[in-house]
């Protein structure tokens, strides 16, 4: 399957990984766990910084990296480079892709 999309990635000091991967989970309503207030906050849903659909394709040493929504639209429609190394799409189109992929297809993200 291919798609396109716009998307948001990785800031270049945390940068979304590159390379042939694959699914390895698909959330709906993932915990995003934040404690930037000084106090652990667990969000979830179209608000959270994350979205309410969330696809793990990667793990490594800076940890998980995924294919998720974003309350913030304006990043996506600018492509930013933003985001901890995660590929942010707008959330209607993280909805489509969550129903069309499996765990274990392929992803290939390339620069």
């Amino acid at each position: 399957m291919r798609g396109s999309w716009p998307v948001a990635i990785g800031d270049p000091t945390t940068p979304t990984p590159q390379g042939e991967f694959a699914i390895l989970t698909k959330k709906i309503n993932p915990i995003y766990v934040s404690e930037k207030s000084g106090s652990r906050q667990e969000l979830s849903g179209p608000t959270s910084p994350i979205g309410d659909r969330y696809l793990a394709f990667h793990r490594n040493g800076r940890g998980e990296f995924g294919i998720h929504g974003t309350p913030w639209p304006h990043w996506v429609r600018t492509r930013a480079a933003v985001s901890l190394g995660c590929v942010r799409i707008l959330n209607v189109h993280v909805r489509q892709l969550f129903d069309l992929v499996d765990v274990g297809t392929t992803v290939k993200i390339q620069g």
